[in-house]
């Protein structure tokens, strides 16, 4: 398994904690229950972008650049819908 793998295998971890995170927040029963899943949350979010962030700068997690025609037809899409 090379470096660009175990990163992988990170990033998917923590998303996976960050959902579980979330729906622990949503579900609690009391404010104090809430609150400790919510802050968790926000520690995993940010541990996330941390680990996109390094994937990206080594070229691993690449976005494109996509055109505003191309997003002007989704968003009509969209609205069209409703």
């Amino acid at each position: 398994m090379n470096d660009k793998n175990l990163m992988e295998n990170i990033l998917l971890l923590e998303k996976g904690v960050c959902d579980l995170y979330m729906h622990g927040s949503v579900e609690s029963s009391t404010q104090n229950v809430h609150q400790t899943f919510k802050s968790a949350l926000n520690d995993s979010l940010c541990m996330q972008d941390e680990l996109y962030s390094k994937m990206s700068e080594k070229g691993w997690y690449t976005t494109e650049q996509v055109e505003q025609s191309k997003i002007d037809t989704v968003k009509q899409k969209f609205i069209a819908q409703q």
